[in-house]
């Protein structure tokens, strides 16, 4: 940083004139040394890695940070040849919450896959039957259903919050399916049931009750939080909220409607448990 005089007494040219001391004594002009020219730099130098850095920052409103993150991208590959002639050794990144963001899905991702497989493995458990735990996971994509309408009546904007209920949506959805297909073999085994066609009629007409009964309280809970949006304090609530009202709405209209369907197609009839035992 060089200081000379004031503004209006020194210029660009006296700038060049003003002499610089070699290592032999001699003096030269600073404009055979340097290109002088007016521009503007920011007044601190940041060094990160042994290298400068700018930070460039902005706020994001009514727009999701992923598709600003994509806009800046595609203009800084229109705009800035990175790489390329003046600016090679330069490159570009974006952090702050939208790193923050973009780890936090890579591990929603690894989270809801691993729910799904302990799911499964507990039902295989559960159930003693490979073919009954498929059919219970089957609740999962008909929740997906009214989960990713309700991301989308609500903006379109999949956020970290919504992922959360869609991992809440996975559960409360299994416990449909399990409610369903439990009474169907309690009947069966239980009840000595024969007839497989009554007995999935007989299970799906009883377990509806509890079925809308459970769900019914969970939407009741949530209806509050959904109806929030933009208050303070509801950006993390009113988007978990929908997903989970939506999906709950989906997975129970069609766990009634589909899955004893599914269940007559592809379950197999069990024997009760006293012929079981007679033919042991």
């Amino acid at each position: 940083v060089v200081r000379v005089g004031t503004s209006e007494s020194v210029d660009e040219e006296a700038i060049r004139r003003l002499p610089v001391a070699t290592p032999r004594g001699e003096r030269v002009p600073l404009g055979s040394l340097a290109t002088i020219r007016r521009d503007r730099t920011p007044n601190t130098i940041s060094r990160e890695d042994v290298q400068r850095k700018i930070v460039v920052s902005c706020n994001v409103a009514d727009r999701d940070i992923g598709s600003v993150v994509a806009d800046i991208q595609q203009r800084i590959k229109e705009n800035v040849p990175v790489g390329e002639g003046a600016y090679v050794g330069y490159y570009t990144q974006i952090g702050g919450q939208f790193e923050s963001a973009q780890s936090a899905f890579r591990l929603l991702l690894i989270l809801g896959v691993g729910v799904v497989l302990a799911i499964g493995l507990l039902l295989h458990i559960a159930f003693q039957s490979a073919r009954d735990a498929t059919l219970v996971l089957f609740n999962l994509p008909m929740a997906l259903i009214g989960g990713v309408l309700g991301v989308f009546i609500s903006g379109g904007v999949l956020s970290i919050a919504s992922l959360v209920g869609f991992i809440t949506l996975l559960g409360i959805a299994t416990r449909n399916g399990i409610m369903l297909v439990s009474h169907i073999r309690h009947i069966q085994r239980e009840e000595g049931e024969t007839d497989f066609r009554k007995a999935v009629h007989r299970g799906a007409m009883e377990r509806l009750a509890p079925i809308l009964m459970t769900a019914l309280s969970t939407g009741l809970g949530l209806l509050p939080l959904a109806l929030s949006g933009g208050k303070p304090g509801s950006e993390i609530e009113t988007p978990l909220a929908i997903v989970v009202l939506f999906g709950l709405f989906s997975s129970t209209l069609l766990n009634m409607a589909v899955m004893p369907a599914l269940f007559l197609k592809w379950a197999k009839p069990t024997a009760p448990q006293r012929m079981a035992c007679d033919a042991m």
